[in-house]
């Protein structure tokens, strides 16, 4: 009876989908609009591929890279399920709450299973290129914020209570977010910027990576135990991968093929090694040697940090927001961690929390109004440092509101959660390896 029950909601699940799909909504028209720029659309169809390849393999081998052996392909699992799962539940309802409607605190549902959705619409947000691919380059950002939280918890989630995680966390947290901040919601309208993700993906992953931590609570044998990294070179694989794919992240979010876009790119590659180079050099400097793994936590730090500043500021500008990012994300993930105690795995926290909280401030104290400057817009964005102190007002505000919502909502969500299913596999799982106990399935 159960499987005749199951093949009975699956077949009912898909005419569902198929009634949709046949809507009249969904006619497409062969004909090119005129206002789609064929340059921007080639441009974001490449950006949309490389941000996806921030997640696979990108993520998934530098977070794999940096748990134990007997963890890695529960690692890379999480990566997997969140672009799989956040894809089909973006394309169902969570990009229409995000980026449709003109309600200050959620959007609408007119793009309800992608209902509406034709071969020459535009979005309000990006009009030169295609709706569709507006909606799929949103898709990757949604995607990899998910995903990135998982760091926090490596070693010791239940990959069921995770996949549960995942879509209360995406609706609750990520949909409003993105379109308080992208979708003209509040903080939009009341002059917060975030060029690519600062608050929406990096603080808001950070923030919740940590109330995760603490609500599952240590590794077993954190602080007594050899937890070093398996395979760092898988890590550092991944880590060119992330690198390679924020040039699509940064310089995608200019949603054209531009200058403003050629700019990002050159600030996110700038910051990046300026970050690499300063975590390097204080770790040298402290500890004697300069680790591999620091080298490559530096560049993520700078590369985090620049996004909610990258379509704001001058390539300089970038290399000086990559060295405070290598010197207080360092500070973050080694005395700071220490003295408070918590253990997040990865340093989700420390590196993409911490790093999206400066680098938002950063944009409101470096931002350069010509960067952003347009019809709408003559003045552009102008910083603290072009006489706008206002803006590094907005840029705490939007600071504060991701702060409290990220990691409010994530308590509550895992709460729940835990009412559902347990958040942490047993004793004797974690010590056998979750790759085993939740997959079924080893490295040999």
């Amino acid at each position: 009876m159960p499987t005749l029950r199951l093949r009975a909601a699956v077949m009912t699940a898909a005419c569902v989908f198929v009634a949709f799909a046949a809507h009249p909504a969904f006619a497409q028209s062969t004909a090119a609009a005129p206002a789609i720029d064929k340059a921007d659309t080639a441009w974001m169809i490449a950006a949309t591929g490389l941000v996806l390849m921030m997640t696979i393999p990108g993520l998934a081998l530098f977070y794999a890279g940096m748990v134990r052996k007997k963890n890695v392909l529960a690692t890379m699992a999480q990566s997997m399920s969140a672009v799989f799962l956040v894809s089909i539940l973006w394309a169902v309802a969570a990009y229409s709450l995000a980026f449709r409607g003109d309600g200050a605190f959620i959007g609408g549902l007119d793009r309800l299973f992608l209902s509406g959705l034709t071969l020459s619409g535009v979005s309000a947000f990006a009009p030169t290129i295609p709706e569709s691919l507006f909606m799929l380059y949103q898709m990757t950002f949604a995607v990899i914020t998910v995903a990135l939280v998982a760091g926090s918890v490596a070693d010791r989630m239940r990959f069921s209570a995770y996949v549960l995680f995942g879509v209360f966390w995406l609706f609750l947290v990520y949909v409003p977010l993105a379109h308080w901040i992208w979708g003209g919601g509040f903080l939009s309208q009341a002059g917060v910027i975030d060029f690519a993700g600062g608050l929406v993906v990096h603080l808001s992953a950070g923030t919740s990576g940590l109330v995760a931590a603490l609500v599952i609570g240590k590794r077993r044998g954190y602080g007594e135990e050899n937890l070093a990294p398996y395979d760092l070179s898988l890590a550092v694989i991944g880590t060119g991968l992330l690198w390679v794919g924020w040039m699509g992240f940064n310089g995608g979010s200019a949603l054209g093929a531009n200058g403003r876009a050629v700019m990002a790119i050159t600030s996110t590659h700038l910051a990046a090694s300026a970050g690499a180079f300063t975590w390097m050099a204080i770790e040298w400097w402290t500890r004697g040697k300069p680790s591999v793994l620091g080298m490559i936590s530096g560049a993520v730090a700078g590369l985090g940090t620049i996004t909610p500043a990258s379509g704001f500021v001058l390539p300089m500008q970038g290399v000086l927001i990559g060295i405070i990012a290598g010197a207080v994300c360092f500070w973050a993930c080694t005395s700071l961690k220490l003295r408070l105690g918590y253990d997040d795995s990865l340093d989700v926290f420390g590196v993409h929390g911490v790093g999206g909280l400066i680098g938002t401030l950063m944009a409101g104290v470096l931002a350069v109004g010509t960067l952003s400057a347009g019809p709408d817009l003559p003045d552009g964005i102008r910083g603290l440092i072009e006489g706008n102190g206002r803006q590094l007002l907005m840029q705490f505000y939007g600071v504060a509101v991701t702060l409290i919502w990220s990691g409010g909502l994530t308590f509550i969500i895992l709460k729940v959660i835990g009412l559902m299913v347990p958040l942490r596999v047993r004793r004797e799982d974690e010590i056998m390896g979750l790759d085993v106990s939740q997959h079924g399935e080893a490295l040999q």
